[in-house]
């Protein structure tokens, strides 16, 4: 299996990178993985909608350009679906089962994904009710994802 995250803007601080490549590491056992970073939009704290619209396009441009057609995306979104970390992996196992080969989730930018990207996910899934940054998030993800593979393969995982 694939799994590729495609996130808006880069990581700055070192300890959230060091978290990305140990988690990276161990999921080399289960899947490929790839990280696509985009570059996000200059924003104000102000912003009027259309403001917030137009960062939000030009960041979705970025991410909608590294999909490909047959790729099955899941967006985290504050109002996707919940779950618990074993919903999670069955999720992830449902796709397997359907012979679904790559798995893109996107993590958007400081003020989230456009509706154009939201419409070409086929899944919308949040972590919480509550805001992350996008940093951090990432490495939420990826710990999620290898979660996900210890249940499913029936491995021991902390609760």
């Amino acid at each position: 299996m694939k799994i590729t995250i495609i996130c808006v803007g880069k990581i700055k601080e070192a300890y959230f990178r060091d978290a990305i490549a140990e988690y990276t590491k161990r999921l080399s056992k289960y899947a490929t993985m790839e990280i696509i970073e985009v570059a996000d939009e200059k924003t104000t704290e102000n912003s009027s909608d259309r403001e917030i619209a137009l960062v939000q396009e030009k960041e979705g441009k970025r991410i909608l350009s590294n999909i490909k057609d047959k790729d099955l995306c899941i967006a985290l979104a504050i109002k996707g679906k919940m779950m618990d970390s074993e919903g999670f992996s069955e999720h992830m196992g449902r796709c397997l089962e359907q012979g679904m080969s790559h798995v893109t989730y996107i993590i958007g930018g400081s003020l989230g994904l456009s509706e154009e990207v939201l419409s070409r996910c086929q899944y919308a899934v949040s972590f919480s009710k509550m805001t992350f940054p996008h940093q951090l998030m990432r490495v939420v993800l990826l710990e999620q994802i290898y979660r996900g593979f210890r249940i499913r393969n029936h491995e021991p995982y902390h609760k």
